[in-house]
């Protein structure tokens, strides 16, 4: 089974990286973006019998290992 964990900051949660996008994007003559903001992107295939299954799997590997759930959230899409 395939899937993917999309983890990004909560509202609120400076984003430098995307900020530094967004001034560069104005330097390059594209002042009307108002605001970047990241997001990490994890493509998993792993072997549980059911999308369920494998949804439970993913949550605890994203509460534990992808994102810190202070001042992240993420999101997990069943792929296939």
């Amino acid at each position: 089974m395939k899937a993917k964990i999309e983890v990004m900051l909560k509202p609120g949660v400076f984003d430098p990286q995307g900020k530094v996008l967004m001034n560069a994007l104005h330097h390059l003559d594209y002042p009307s973006v108002r605001d970047v903001r990241t997001a990490k992107l994890f493509y998993i295939e792993l072997d549980e019998p059911t999308p369920d299954a494998a949804k439970k799997k993913l949550d605890e590997m994203a509460d534990e290992l992808f994102a810190n759930p202070v001042i992240e959230k993420y999101h997990i899409e069943i792929i296939s």
